[in-house]
């Protein structure tokens, strides 16, 4: 695959898959909030990626491919899996017991902005342009409009939870600048490898910090938000994530972390009737034009034919 391919543009189908990527996303926050009534946090941790790397591999070798015995790939896997998966996910999960979830989300939209600094210094080809930055920040205020200006007045409170959430952003970002090293792979190899990885890792840590694992008498609705949390957030979502990652680059994906509040408010109105404000279409607005900046090809169809179109040859002179 080209590297201009790679780098930096997304095609329909990219732009299509960011909206079912933003949606299982946006429901682990759900999932997580049913489970954690009756499951520890770093267990709940546990049984996410174990459950889904149980079904990756199974999925694996249902369809006919191996996982790989390369030592140096599984030494790569372990590094995503911590920076996509095990920081992430803790430091998330622990920030979110003492901010409100709007907060939280404000927060992990900072994520491109990670991405698209930290690809400028860190790779080649996914250089910051103006338009790229302008399109986040605008994004970013997007986020802020949509949710309410009003939650950044808990800015400064609980700052340790705040930074947690921000760290779990500028790993997500980390993240996916290092996955690019795995556009060689199948997407449903790279995501068996990542979060199996993270089992391996998340094991110890569990066993260190909250005793044995053990599965309490659970309800159908906790177990029905562990399997959808494992499957549909982790599972599912990674498959796309990878497919994404492979075609249009890091910073071009994690775009939809600007996604995930526009799916969760208009999933709310739909299913649960919440009311849609004016403050939601103009986040949404927002959200809209920065994605188009960073895409370029809307601006460029708003440009006079004149300038789009390439110069003709230069008439040729009249003889005398």
């Amino acid at each position: 695959m080209p590297a201009s391919r790679i780098a930096g543009t997304m095609g329909a189908l990219e732009w299509a898959l960011l909206i079912p990527l933003s949606v299982l996303w946006g429901g682990a926050f759900f999932f997580a909030e049913v489970a954690l009534e009756e499951v520890r946090p770093l267990s709940l941790v546990f049984a996410r990626v174990g459950l889904a790397a149980g079904a990756l591999v199974l999925a694996v070798y249902a369809t006919g491919q191996r996982m790989p015995a390369n030592v140096a790939l599984w030494a790569a896997f372990f590094v995503m899996g911590a920076l996509n998966n095990l920081i992430p996910f803790n430091l998330i999960f622990s920030g979110q017991t003492r901010i409100t979830g709007g907060l939280a989300a404000i927060l992990n939209a900072t994520t491109p902005l990670f991405a698209v600094v930290l690809a400028h210094f860190l790779t080649r080809d996914e250089k910051m342009t103006p338009h790229r930055l302008g399109g986040v920040l605008l994004g970013l205020l997007g986020v802020i409009v949509m949710i309410g200006p009003a939650i950044l007045h808990e800015l400064g409170l609980q700052l340790l939870a705040q930074i947690a959430v921000l760290g779990a952003a500028l790993a997500y970002a980390l993240a996916g600048i290092f996955g690019r090293r795995f556009r060689g792979l199948p997407p449903l190899v790279s995501a068996a490898g990542q979060v199996t990885a993270t089992t391996v890792m998340m094991l110890p840590v569990v066993l260190l910090l909250e005793g044995a694992w053990s599965v309490p008498m659970l309800g159908l609705r906790t177990w029905s938000a562990i399997l959808g949390l494992a499957l549909l957030s982790t599972a599912l979502a990674y498959l796309i994530y990878f497919r994404i990652l492979a075609s249009a680059g890091a910073t071009n994906l994690l775009l939809v972390t600007f996604l995930i509040p526009v799916s969760a408010i208009v999933l709310g109105a739909g299913l649960l009737g919440e009311r849609l404000e004016p403050q939601h279409f103009g986040g949404m607005a927002l959200i809209g034009l920065g994605l188009a900046a960073i895409d370029g090809r809307p601006l460029r169809l708003l440009r006079p034919r004149a300038m789009r179109s390439p110069p003709g040859p230069a008439p040729a002179s009249k003889r005398t």
